[in-house]
């Protein structure tokens, strides 16, 4: 049940507003690292399970990203009309159990159904969040609370190579997963005491306050998909998905089979950590772009990340000495990275507020499906049978990190020139 509106406008941005902020980035890092823990353990499930490169890429991306994308949807609608605070805490509980049970497969018929569980828990988490913080929040600040939000992503992927990666080598990797997901469940408990439903649009000044619940599914989605910012904000965001689902899948396998140091894949966790340092201060430029500038200006973050990472990624991917590439690879991917918060904030501006979870699974949908879905298999399939050779892996990366920093790019600016118009009252 909502709070009341004059209670809940007193809470908005205030010191509790922050620590369920704080909360749900820990549920976040937690959704991460149940999530990326399949990369990292993956040369050891591929040692075990005898899978190639191209079933690794569909176990990490496919398995999990198709399922989580078709729900994304259908939750975001849910969160929507129902409780966004039910829907967060039932999906950590979810994942957090199936992320234990998959310390126990013996196949990849195993391992690949418990992802599907994963993933449509996990699908019910953040159309949820980015609905429930923009009434927690002033509009002027999401661009910053989404990043720190959104700094999650790369906390638990950090959490997932360090403290996962540890465990793996200390023991196994079935002991390593098994010990990621049983926090989970002590986090959701915490949760539900602590997050409260708020009444949605409650800052709104202008417009209709009673909004329509009674519309159907599919005119809201044309209502949504309708507008070229969205589309192109889309389009836009999934080939940085792209990117950065595929880096994440593969960077075991760049440092162990070209330069064999496979010893040196979780201290990439630290690079993981200062990618979230570079999402707070990617939504934080965009915040003040918009105010210095014009609303539009929101995107320019996005270019820069598309663009700026290409640069350290060749010299990475190609470097001699496995500490090179490490380094370069890791900040290549802080400036890659940098875009997760303000991709999400930006979504809200451009949509009514009994819209965004929706908006939010929609944008979920389009970068789990390129990003997640389409990156890591299609890259590993440019391994296996188009890029070959002590440096294969490198030029199948690069060739796609490229292709998609200059698509992004295009998309972004396509993006700029249709915002005024397309940016609700919120």
């Amino acid at each position: 049940m909502s709070l009341p509106k004059d209670k809940a406008k007193k809470l908005v941005s205030s010191p509790y507003a922050w620590v369920v902020l704080g909360l749900l980035t820990l549920i976040y890092i937690s959704s991460f690292v149940d999530r990326q823990i399949i990369a990292v353990l993956a040369p050891a499930i591929q040692d075990e399970l005898s899978l190639s490169n191209f079933q690794v890429g569909i176990l990490y991306g496919t398995a999990f990203s198709f399922i989580y994308a078709l729900c994304g949807i259908p939750m975001g609608r849910l969160a929507d009309i129902y409780s966004r605070k039910l829907m967060i805490i039932a999906g950590l509980v979810v994942w957090s159990l199936m992320t234990v049970v998959s310390g126990f497969a013996s196949s990849l018929t195993f391992l690949i159904v418990a992802r599907f569980f994963v993933g449509i828990s996990e699908s019910a988490l953040s159309p949820a969040v980015y609905s429930l913080l923009s009434d927690y929040f002033k509009p002027e600040q999401r661009g910053t609370v989404f990043s720190i939000y959104a700094a999650g992503i790369f906390v638990g992927i950090g959490v997932s190579f360090l403290v996962g990666g540890g465990i793996a080598e200390a023991y196994d990797w079935r002991t390593s997963l098994m010990a990621v997901g049983a926090p989970g469940l002590l986090i959701a408990a915490v949760a539900w005491f602590v997050i409260r439903e708020f009444p949605r649009g409650i800052l709104q000044t202008k417009g209709n306050q009673r909004f329509d619940t009674e519309q159907s599914f599919g005119e809201v989605v044309r209502y949504i998909i309708r507008k070229k910012t969205v589309r192109y904000h889309f389009l836009g965001f999934s080939f940085m998905a792209f990117t950065g689902y595929t880096i994440l899948g593969f960077i075991g396998i760049v440092l162990s089979d070209i330069h064999g140091a496979g010893s040196l894949v979780p201290q990439y966790g630290w690079f993981m950590m200062a990618s979230g340092l570079g999402v707070m201060v990617s939504g934080k430029a965009a915040d003040w772009l918009a105010k210095k500038f014009e609303a539009s200006y929101r995107f320019v973050p996005g270019i820069i990340a598309a663009l700026g990472c290409l640069p350290l990624y060749y010299f990475g991917l190609f470097a001699e000495s496995a500490m090179t590439a490490l380094i370069l690879i890791g900040l290549a991917n802080v400036i890659s990275s940098s875009y997760n918060g303000i991709a999400a904030a930006i979504l809200q501006y451009l949509v009514k507020p009994n819209m965004r979870a929706l908006a939010s699974g929609l944008y979920l949908f389009v970068i789990s499906v390129v990003g997640f879905g389409i990156g890591p298999p299609l890259t590993g399939w440019l391994m296996d049978t188009v890029f070959t050779g002590d440096y294969g892996a490198a030029k199948a990366l690069m060739t796609v990190f490229t292709c998609c920093g200059i698509l992004a790019t295009a998309f972004f600016w396509r993006a700029m020139k249709y915002y005024d118009h397309d940016e609700e009252e919120n």
